[in-house]
């Protein structure tokens, strides 16, 4: 049996539609490319998009097979069976005995479905003979198996006509529906085995009903040296023609000034965190916007405490040194924050800063928007207490010390054990003591200042948030994903205001990953109910919001094979058919930028939705399909796409000793 990797315990969709389903079952059957005596048969309806994208692939001749599954009496759903063509019936006996199905009651059914099998055979082929299968290899395509009752009669009718080889070939099935059919015929190809397997079209993004039209027309599109996608005009030549030259994934200054206007947000992103020229073109755009843009703030997908030490020292309040700053990032992923692009990156804004501050003009500070740090964040609470109200300080240690019994400073730990009743909630103490610390945030400014008071709030509020997200992650991953980003929402407009108390309004630069600040309703995570930071983000701020996202198609990326993993400088794949990285990919260009907040036909393109990679700190190139990408609209995600083709891994300032940087040869990815 052939199975690509699957992805277990999601019910996510996993193909984009039927089509895109055939071309990636095409790859799994390679092997029968230009083999002479190769006949695809699709059942119709829903097998044959996939089937005619297989054939394509395979410069094989296409025909259909008309299979109709017997429904059960007053459960018409549910498949007890099916008829062939050649009137052969198929019974599923377990579900005729589980449901007290008769003999005369399966007759009845199969009377029916009979006659509509002959109305749509005489549709789609008309006068046409079948194609020839006595000796042939047949490949049987389908668009999913349930039961797989449909699929079995049509084995049997094909067996009968005594084919060389019977090939069954799916996008989706249950793993004990693949092996029943693994060991019936000479070859079982299931493209993936999701678990829980709930129905067929739960592996789709776009499932629309196949109409008899269009089966007719697909057996009249011939496939022999047919493309695998239908003809029209190129779709890179369409992006090309929009494209705007970005030199290291940099845009002109003009084309950025007309793009933000007056933005207050503009949110970069990136499609890994290890990608050198990511950090390096959103370094030097940031760089523009504060220098010439008036932006007086980068919030980066960091922990708030962790940035302390980034912000103090880039204000001169520390007189350490750029890699000095970066010592709070002590938790895995450390090179994400400690590399040498955010060190250079933190040397140029103190340098700014001292200028700024020499003339009298405003500073720009350096925070974080993320939630891990729930026991750092605590201690910095304590210890600000500690300065200016000393009996604040030992009542927010009695509150903080419920963690103490529960986690040993771990909060997994203290999630897991908070969710399933095996050890005590602290929701009830991280709460008190932040309305505790709001209460008394006045007269704690009185007595130390405003920007450690501010600095205590967002921690409290961090240790709040972070709670219900440990409890959260053993449960629904929504759920835990959407507390994460809200935090990182509320944050910066928490961030947005302090720095805007004098009237004036702040401007602020984020960085995060794409899957941040992308907006999550244009992709397929959206339709489980999933948001994101850049979706929350454009609904509060509307147009004063501009989001940029960052893609590549093949290179080298610094990233663990593991949570907690060693980092490695590893080989990033060439990006897979029916993706953005492909078509950006094919218009020949080493970068540019897309807008896509603007009408043309570069953004109607990028509004059909495609795969799009995503690599975070983990990348897992054997199972790169199920484990990094995703289906989405680009238009609708992103204001912009900043494409750069080719790109490298991001030095960590303390490589390891399996991080080498190497880079990709100059024939990658061709191998010639």
């Amino acid at each position: 049996m052939t199975a690509a990797p699957v992805l277990r315990d999601s019910s996510q969709p996993i193909f984009r539609d039927r089509r895109e389903a055939g071309r990636v079952l095409a790859g799994l059957l390679e092997h029968y490319r230009d083999h002479p005596g190769v006949v695809v048969l699709g059942l119709a309806r829903g097998g044959m998009p996939v089937a005619w994208e297989v054939a394509a692939a395979l410069h094989a001749r296409l025909d259909t097979l008309v299979v109709r599954k017997l429904g059960a009496p007053g459960r018409p759903e549910f498949a007890i069976g099916a008829v062939a063509p050649d009137g052969r019936i198929v019974v599923n006996d377990d579900a005729v005995r589980g449901l007290h199905v008769t003999a005369e009651q399966i007759r009845s059914v199969a009377r029916e479905e009979a006659a509509e099998l002959a109305r749509r055979e005489h549709t789609y082929r008309g006068d046409r003979p079948p194609a020839p299968i006595a000796g042939r290899t047949v490949i049987l395509v389908d668009d999913g198996l349930a039961t797989g009752a449909t699929m079995f009669a049509a084995v049997e009718a094909i067996r009968a006509g005594e084919p060389g080889r019977i090939v069954v070939a799916v996008p989706a099935a249950p793993e004990s529906t693949c092996r029943e059919f693994d060991a019936l015929v000479d070859e079982m190809v299931c493209a993936t085995m999701p678990s829980p397997f709930l129905a067929v079209g739960e592996s789709f993004w776009d499932f629309t009903q196949v109409g008899d039209e269009e089966v007719r027309q697909l057996l009249t599109t011939p496939t022999a040296d047919a493309p695998p996608t239908a003809t029209g005009t190129d779709p890179a030549a369409v992006i090309d023609a929009a494209a705007i030259e970005a030199p290291e994934g940099v845009p002109p200054h003009d084309v950025l000034d007309e793009f933000i206007g007056d933005a207050r947000f503009v949110l970069i992103g990136e499609s890994s965190h290890g990608t050198h020229e990511f950090y390096t073109a959103r370094a030097a755009i940031t760089r523009w916007l504060i220098s010439e843009k008036g932006f007086t703030a980068v919030a980066a997908e960091a922990d708030w405490p962790d940035t302390y030490l980034v912000d103090r020292f880039v204000r001169g309040i520390d007189d350490s040194s750029p890699t000095l700053a970066l010592r709070g990032f002590e938790r895995f992923p450390t090179w994400m924050w400690r590399n040498t692009v955010v060190r250079d990156f933190v040397g140029w804004l103190r340098l700014h800063n001292d200028y700024q501050r020499r003339v009298g003009a405003p500073q720009a500070g350096f925070y974080g928007l993320d939630l891990y740090s729930m026991h750092r964040s605590m201690r910095h609470v304590i210890d600000y207490l500690r300065q200016v109200d000393p009996a604040a300080a030992q009542r927010a240690e009695r509150r903080y010390a419920c963690f103490d019994r529960t986690s040993d400073h771990d909060g997994q730990a203290y999630g897991f054990g908070a969710a399933f009743g095996a050890g005590h909630s602290c929701q009830a103490e991280v709460v008190r003591q932040l309305v505790d610390l709001q209460r008394n945030a006045p007269a704690h400014r009185q007595a130390g200042d405003g920007e450690a008071s501010f600095d205590a709030l967002r921690n409290a509020w961090t240790v709040r948030n972070a709670e219900a997200y440990y409890r959260a992650m053993f449960g629904d991953r929504v759920s835990s994903w959407n507390l994460r980003d809200e935090h990182m929402a509320d944050t910066l407009d928490a961030l947005a205001a302090h720095l805007g108390r004098d009237g004036t309004p702040a401007r602020v630069v984020v960085w995060a990953h794409n899957s941040h600040i992308g907006d999550a309703r244009a992709t397929e995570m959206g339709a489980e109910g999933q948001l994101s930071l850049g979706q929350l983000v454009r609904e509060r701020h509307g147009t004063d919001c501009r989001t940029i996202g960052f893609t590549t198609s093949h290179g080298t990326v610094t990233a663990a094979g593991e949570w907690e993993g060693e980092a490695e400088c590893k080989v990033v794949r060439p990006a897979l058919r029916s993706s953005v990285e492909e078509l950006l990919h094919d218009t020949g260009r080493a970068g540019f930028l897309i807008r896509t907040d603007t009408a043309g036909a570069a953004t109607e393109l990028l509004r059909e939705p495609r795969l799009e990679r995503a690599i975070g700190v983990i990348y897992q190139p054997t199972t790169e399909r199920h484990s990094h990408y995703f289906h989405a609209r680009p238009a609708d995600r992103y204001d912009a796409i900043i494409h750069i083709d080719r790109t490298t891994a991001l030095r960590p300032l303390e490589p390891p000793h399996r991080w080498t940087a190497a880079s990709t040869p100059d024939t990658f990815p061709s191998g010639l």
